[in-house]
């Protein structure tokens, strides 16, 4: 076997992990940005803790087909970034959509993506972009838990207050 064969299948072996450990990925063109937009984007990706790759589509296909997703054949062409979102779905295709729009660009578009291991169209990446983080519910959770109790100790110092002035 080929240094270069061997190579490439350790190459497919590291997307198929990928693909196994994320809850969603996107797939995005990106001809026509500029080093430091790309520079931006791979900084905000970090920061978002969403890992952004720049892998050969014919590798992608190779590690979909062997995780058995079927149908993204007509994504993979052209340059193509591929944004992992590990920690919950909506991570990777909020960043971008932010990055897009907080730049105003073109020149980045998202083309689809996996999602629930089958593939995705652009407006199913979209509604994901739009939907609370993980982090995000659990704050609206836990207010939601709050909330009660700190009205019923709210109620309970009016009726503490009203006993001492009375």
């Amino acid at each position: 076997m080929s240094k270069n064969r061997e190579l490439k299948e350790q190459q497919v072996a590291a997307i198929v992990e990928q693909l196994k450990k994320a809850e969603s990925v996107v797939f995005c063109q990106y001809s026509g940005l500029t080093v430091e937009q790309v520079t931006a984007l791979r900084k905000q990706c970090r920061e978002a803790g969403v890992e952004y790759c720049v892998q050969k589509n014919r590798l992608v296909k190779l590690a979909l087909e062997q995780v058995g997703i079927e149908g993204a054949d007509d994504l993979l062409n052209g340059p193509n970034a591929f944004v992992y979102s590990m920690s919950d779905a909506v991570s990777a295709p909020k960043t971008i959509s932010q990055f897009i729009e907080k730049n105003k660009l073109t020149s980045l578009k998202v083309t689809g993506g996996i999602f629930e291991n089958k593939v995705a169209d652009e407006k199913t990446m979209d509604a994901l972009s739009k939907m609370p983080s993980r982090d995000e519910l659990l704050g609206t959770l836990v207010g939601c838990l709050v909330s009660p109790v700190s009205a019923l100790v709210a109620v309970l110092d009016e009726i503490a207050e009203k006993k001492e002035a009375a």
